[in-house]
């Protein structure tokens, strides 16, 4: 964010919090740094930084500002060129949301416990947006997923098995379903 933002943004929202209902103008806030501060800065200045045309502020400007708008001084800066604050805070604040939502999708199917300890496992993970990217990825490797089903789950799930597989069959390692082994006293 440049300089000259960051002090538009400042005046704006010194304003509200003055229940003015709009940003304070460059004059208002010139006089309101004397009379609260006992300093002063013109309103010329102000201007010549919001347009740009005075990228950088003296210490003492930088200061005064941060004093009168109670900010660190080092926020009276202009971010370096790529910058972005706000990245790492809104991505978490994705996943959060993301993590409330699998949440409370798991609780819909609490009729089918695997599939809600499921959700609720991957809302529960450290980065639960990378795990679904990831189920992505795997989903759209189909032959992956009858794989990795063999391998992880060797029991088939009757209730919803895999596709291409028939109910009481398990897969085999060429994706063929071989028979079910017998069991004593039950009849094929």
């Amino acid at each position: 964010m440049k300089l000259c933002d960051k002090l538009k943004y400042l005046r704006e929202i010194e304003g509200s919090l003055r229940g003015m209902q709009r940003a304070m103008t460059q004059q208002e806030l010139t006089r309101a740094i004397a009379a609260e501060l006992g300093e002063s800065i013109s309103q010329s200045y102000l201007s010549q930084i919001e347009s740009g045309k005075r990228p950088h502020l003296t210490n003492t400007t930088r200061l005064l500002l941060a004093k009168f708008f109670k900010v660190h001084p080092g926020y009276l800066v202009e971010d370096p060129e790529g910058y972005n604050a706000e990245l790492m805070s809104d991505l978490r604040t994705q996943e959060d949301s993301l993590d409330l939502w699998l949440v409370a999708g798991s609780d819909r199917f609490d009729r089918d416990p695997e599939l809600c300890h499921a959700l609720r496992a991957i809302a529960q993970h450290d980065d639960s947006r990378r795990c679904l990217l990831l189920l992505q990825s795997i989903l759209e490797t189909p032959a992956l997923v009858q794989r990795m089903l063999a391998i992880l789950r060797p029991t088939t799930d009757t209730a919803h098995p895999a596709p291409g597989t028939t109910p009481g069959r398990r897969p085999s390692s060429t994706g063929a379903a071989s028979p079910s082994p017998k069991v004593p006293g039950r009849k094929r």
